[in-house]
Formats: C-alpha cells, structure tokens, sequence
C-alpha cells in the first residue's frame, strides 16, 4: 500500500484523492480553504487546513515519508513551483504537478517535478478526437505522435483473428487487448477470433490509427 500526499483539494486533486482512497490506499490531503477540506475529510484517510508552502507545515506532516505527491494550486504558479521544490528537497521520491500550459509545465520540470500532467489540455484533445470519429470509444494520448484507442470491432471482422486480419502488417499498428463484456483479453490475440459487441484496444502512430478507423 503506497502513501500518498495531494496538495490541493480543486477538481483535479480532490478528485484524485478520492480514486486513490477506493483503490485501498493511505492519503494525506492538504488545502488552505477550510472549506474544500471539509467537504473532502470523510472520503480521506486525514484531510487538513495548511499553508504548503511553508516548509514547516510539510516537514511537521511528514512529507518526506510519503511515495508520491500530487500538487494541484489552480492558478498560482509561483506557489506549485515553490512547493515542488520543498517536496524534492525533503526527499519525496515521485512529484507530480498539474500544469496549465506548455511553459508553465517546463518551469516545474526544471525544480524538480518528476512528471508533469496537463489535465484541461488532455481532456480537450480526446473530446476532440472522439469527435472526429464516432467510431473511436476512446482516446489517451501516448506522446504527441503516438496513442491508444478503444475501438468497437467492425462487423467485417466478426469471425476472424488478427492473424487472419493482419493489422499490424496493414496499418503499422499493435493490439494491446480485446475487451469482451466483463473479460479483457491480452494474451495469445493472434487466435482469438472477434465476436460480436468485442472492444479492441489498439496502440500506433495517430496517422496510422486514422488510416485503421477509416478502412476497417
């Protein structure tokens, strides 16, 4: 079980925090509105009202134990940067900083974040990418060229292997799983014959996944 530590209880943050907490795990969340703690406490293993960026507060509550931290200010740039640097500098392993833009992103990598996550932007570009194709379920970008889709098997592939199919050969791009009802499938794809209602989850270059949507 890993200990977490989220500062910042906004959407994002108290929204990981809560995922975190179902999936069994300890977290520690800290926010300076009483209110946002408040409306959180019950759902988390201890929530409080602190200043982070004072490195006292941090050191007092134990930041250097924890695994991860997730930091999540909103709007206040200069805060996340500076609250970046003290969790580095009291020895926690992994920092993840939300940021709003490209630059903003680059500044926390520099003092010290160790994965930067942009949420708006990347919400925005699968809503985006599920709107260009009704056919895709959904969308994760990988890297700016390359990402997973989830995409319902067509009624042409209905009875027939991804041997048969030869889609890596055709398109240049990797099966990961088939997801079928309540079963997700990943090993020996080769053999497993597509059924009605199967969900393919595939990974390739997103010109190469375009070409797979538009020919199947």
């Amino acid at each position: 079980m890993k200990q977490f530590l989220i500062i910042g209880l906004g959407t994002f943050g108290a929204s990981v925090a809560r995922t975190l907490v179902e999936r069994g795990h300890n977290v520690l969340a800290i926010d300076k509105d009483m209110e946002r703690v408040q409306s959180i406490a019950a759902d988390l293993t201890y929530a409080v009202e602190a200043d982070a960026t004072d490195p006292e507060v941090l050191r007092r509550f134990g930041a250097g134990n924890f695994d991860v931290a997730v930091v999540s200010i909103g709007d206040n740039s200069q805060a996340d940067v500076l609250i970046t640097l003290i969790l580095k500098e009291l020895g926690v392993p992994y920092v993840i900083v939300k940021a709003r833009d490209d630059l903003h992103g680059r500044l926390l990598s520099k003092v010290g974040a160790d994965r930067v996550v942009y949420p708006e932007r990347d919400m925005g570009i699968r809503v985006a990418n599920n709107l260009l194709s009704s056919n895709i379920i959904d969308y994760l970008e990988f890297s700016p060229d390359y990402s997973i889709i989830e995409l319902p098997v067509r009624d042409s592939m209905i009875g027939k292997s991804l041997q048969e199919l030869k889609l890596r050969n055709r398109f240049n791009i990797n099966v990961l799983a088939v997801k079928r009802g309540d079963e997700i499938y990943v090993s020996r794809l080769a053999d497993l014959s597509f059924e009605t209602g199967d969900i393919m989850i595939a990974f390739g270059g997103n010109d190469e996944l375009q070409k797979m949507d538009k020919e199947l």
